[in-house]
């Protein structure tokens, strides 16, 4: 069977950095931070002071206020980002098309904040004061649901629950559906709205959060001061298209999909596995199956989550990939400035990794003051650099052991 060649051809994004994508990539082209004090919830009661919050959105510029009442702050997130990149991508769906253009939008935790609430409500009122639409606004398929019917695509509908991975395996296995002939166009990525009194003190009980009470230094991927990750929201969303029926329509292509690899530890719920082995597996399957070889990758979005055992096993896993050629990358984790959007992350990354192949400029890591002898590779420290990128990767691992990698690669004829 022939493959498919698929190409993105349009992004959207809510961020801490931004309510928009090209807001958000400007801010860190400007190596700016999205971290703030901790505001939605009562920072007294959490050893964690800091969160990367989205600023000043408001969901009834996409949504009419009485159906936003339907959806958790999740999916309002998820409904603005793919708004925003099928307009991005001029992409109309109508009666011609809209069974073959389908949705695949991942979640790590899903409706979090619609749980608590609606238990406290039980607990306070009983069952006939819970909301009958508890159940539908709480689970994580509902980004991709209601995305699907405030569009009306019709095609494929899924979401894929992998933690932090979730955005980056939607997006691999939305590219599989479309190279394979399953959806002419696909909008998938990831969203996530985890600033909850439960989920921060989950992370803070078992001490992932970072406790630095100083928001601009408090996420420091791969410095040997970083003490834990920042929790952050928001979506990000790309528009995958098969390449003729993009080309059909005249659409603009940011660069082409090439490969996706994802692997599992099998080894702890929360721990990565010694060594980054099956981060490693999940980046030599992607190069693989993008046909590649790793000396013509050039860039890196790592996972990057500023906490002591991921930086470290990341870039013992790039190593064990690319040898000697691990020298000559550039690496940056994003999640300096946006602090970590869970199982957005990889939504927001891709889009990053897309922009940074368009205009061959390379997204910083922030906040490396003091590099750890550990990670000793080019993260691209503080300042955005400009360089030409033909292919790249961007990597995303999740608790449970789920490991996401894809490769983008820029479009020629």
């Amino acid at each position: 069977m022939t493959k498919r060649r698929v190409v993105v051809t349009g992004i959207g994004a809510v961020t801490p950095l931004g309510n928009t994508a090209k807001t958000t990539w400007e801010n860190i082209l400007e190596g700016k931070s999205g971290i703030g004090p901790l505001t939605r919830l009562n920072a007294d009661e959490y050893p964690a002071k800091v969160a990367a919050e989205l600023k000043e959105f408001n969901v009834e510029e996409y949504v009419d206020r009485k159906e936003a009442r339907k959806m958790d702050r999740f999916t309002h997130y998820a409904v603005a980002a793919a708004t925003m990149a099928v307009q991005d991508a001029n992409l109309e769906i109508n009666d011609t098309n809209a069974d073959r253009i389908g949705v695949w939008i991942g979640s790590g935790i899903g409706g979090m904040e619609t749980f608590e609430n609606q238990h406290e409500t039980f607990l306070n009122r009983g069952y006939k004061r819970v909301s009958p639409f508890f159940v539908p606004m709480m689970i994580p398929d509902m980004a991709s649901g209601q995305v699907s019917i405030a569009l009306g695509a019709k095609g494929i509908n899924s979401c894929t629950v992998t933690a932090c991975a979730s955005g980056t395996n939607s997006i691999g296995d939305a590219f599989k559906a479309v190279q394979r002939g399953d959806a002419d166009a696909m909008i998938t990525g990831g969203a996530e709205a985890p600033i909850t009194k439960m989920a921060v003190a989950g992370f803070c009980a078992n001490t992932a959060l970072s406790t630095n009470p100083d928001p601009s230094t408090a996420s420091r991927p791969f410095d040997a001061n970083r003490d834990g990750f920042v929790i952050g929201e928001g979506a990000g969303i790309i528009i995958l298209e098969d390449l003729e029926f993009a080309q059909k329509r005249g659409a603009t292509i940011y660069c082409e999909i090439v490969g996706y690899g994802s692997t599992g530890d099998a080894y702890h719920i929360t721990a990565p596995a010694p060594g980054g082995e099956g981060g490693a597996r999940a980046m030599k399957q992607a190069i693989s199956d993008a046909g590649l070889s790793p000396e013509e990758i050039q860039y890196i979005n790592a996972h990057g989550t500023s906490t002591a055992y991921n930086d470290k096993y990341e870039t013992m896993a790039i190593k064990e990939v690319f040898g000697q050629h691990a020298n000559n990358l550039a690496i940056s984790s994003t999640k300096s400035m946006t602090g970590h959007l869970l199982g957005a992350a990889g939504g927001v990354e891709a889009i990053f990794t897309a922009l940074a192949i368009r205009d061959c400029i390379l997204p910083p890591t922030i906040n490396l003051e003091n590099p750890d002898p550990d990670c000793d590779l080019d993260y691209v420290a503080n300042t955005a650099r400009k360089a030409e990128v033909t292919a790249a990767l961007s990597n995303s691992l999740g608790f449970g052991g789920h490991n996401a990698t894809i490769v983008l690669k820029k479009y020629e004829e």
